[in-house]
């Protein structure tokens, strides 16, 4: 195989993966096992000689140093992974992705030939600017792409290629994993870092060439149940409790301060994003973040008093809060051993980048591999506007990446020259 990384995104991206919550199955979705089979194959066919699937889906792989163990020029490399994430978000159809490309891009807005009233503004999309004469892929406007993150398993698939084909680019061992069920917060729920093997480890899975990531929200996610009581609308005076009013109640009092839409950077936010109801019963979803894992509790709080308050106006209503933790900034435990993070900067440097630290306002496989003892910061795709139908991403930053990538690799030998 000897393919450009866009051939291989445009790939990966007809194949819908998309999870699901709540699923009794692992993966969520029966359909990721597609493209977790594909790869499989994939890396066997480039020579890789310990690629394995595990019953979870787990995909890990090896590439062996080549290294002269007996030249005294190296001292011990530190084994270092790379993991990307097969499944798409739940809240965009992955299913019949129709990928645009776009040569020689001219600037302006994108009306999408699927749906034309769904558009990539320009206003929206500042970065638009710096792909005027590059190659974009979007999607027609029907579906999400999935480049979150299937340009992370294109970007990484090309620098094992390049590896494999390229004897001279010096490497230590080099692992290679690919995960479902990332976007529905599960996607180390069973993955094994002992068998692994790494010492450090980087997700491919950001946003803009040259930003870097070492930071995530912490995120609980705040589940409300509210018991009413159903009976014939007929007959309801002073009887029926409808819990979908009270539901209704709790929602516009939530903070409108703190809502995505009106938050950025550091700020967090709460987020009411799955409601389900009836009469007799309703729920709805609420994910907190904040970048300080404290903040968690202060978000909590924040909605126990709107609960209250609510439960006054509705005294024979039952009102339930359940709080699941999802995941903690890796901040802290990655600038441990700074050589994981100050390696990535040189290596988006040595690209021809102007590399920037910039926060996650959301989470990665990283976040929990971090906290498990496994500090993975993330490294940008080229891609924008994760999770909708304006979803696009920029082929020169997929080739940076890959460039990233291959000379991290090399960064980490070189650092450990005795």
């Amino acid at each position: 195989m000897n393919e450009t990384v866009l051939n291989k995104l445009l790939r990966y991206v007809v194949i819908d993966t998309q999870s699901v919550e709540d699923s009794s199955t692992y993966p969520s979705t029966e359909k990721q096992w597609t493209l977790l089979n594909l790869l499989v194959k994939e890396l066997k066919e480039l020579g890789l000689p310990d690629v394995r699937i595990d019953k979870y889906g787990y995909v890990t792989a090896t590439i062996p140093s080549n290294l002269v163990q007996s030249d005294k020029a190296f001292g011990k490399v530190p084994t270092v992974g790379f993991v990307a994430h097969v499944d798409t978000s739940p809240e965009v159809s992955g299913a019949n992705v129709k990928p645009q490309v776009i040569k020689d891009y001219q600037g302006g807005d994108i009306f999408l030939s699927g749906d034309t009233s769904v558009v990539v503004r320009v206003s929206e999309n500042p970065q638009l600017a710096n792909n005027v004469g590059k190659t974009i892929v979007t999607t027609d406007g029907t579906t999400l792409l999935g480049a979150d993150d299937k340009a992370g398993l294109a970007i990484i698939m090309t620098a094992v290629q390049t590896l494999m084909n390229n004897g001279k680019i010096y490497r230590g061992d080099v692992k290679i994993a690919f995960t479902p069920d990332e976007e529905v917060g599960a996607g180390t729920k069973f993955f094994n870092l002992k068998d692994f093997g790494a010492k450090f480890a980087y997700t491919v899975d950001g946003d803009t060439p040259g930003e870097l990531n070492k930071e995530t929200f912490s995120a609980n996610t705040a589940i409300v149940t509210v018991h009413g009581r159903d009976i014939h609308p007929g007959s309801a005076k002073n009887i029926m409790i409808n819990s979908i009013r009270v539901i209704s109640d709790i929602i516009t009092r939530l903070p409108k301060d703190m809502a995505p839409e009106t938050t950025e950077g550091y700020e967090p936010y709460i987020h009411p994003y799955v409601l389900e109801g009836g009469v007799s019963k309703s729920s709805i979803k609420i994910l907190f973040r904040d970048f300080k894992t404290e903040g968690l509790e202060v978000l909590k709080k924040r909605l126990e008093k709107i609960l209250t308050e609510v439960g006054t106006m509705h005294p024979k209503a039952k009102i339930e809060l359940k709080i699941v933790e999802s995941y903690r900034n890796m901040r802290e435990r990655v600038e441990k051993d700074p050589r994981v993070i100050d390696y990535l900067w040189d290596a988006a440097a040595r690209s021809g980048l102007k590399p920037k630290w910039v926060p996650i306002r959301g989470g990665t496989d990283g976040s929990r591999l971090t906290a498990d003892g496994l500090p993975t910061p993330n490294i940008f795709t080229g891609g924008a506007n994760y999770h909708s139908k304006t979803e696009w991403v920029s082929v020169y930053g997929m080739e940076k990446s890959v460039e990233t990538v291959l000379n991290l690799i090399q960064i980490w030998v070189e650092k450990s020259r005795s």
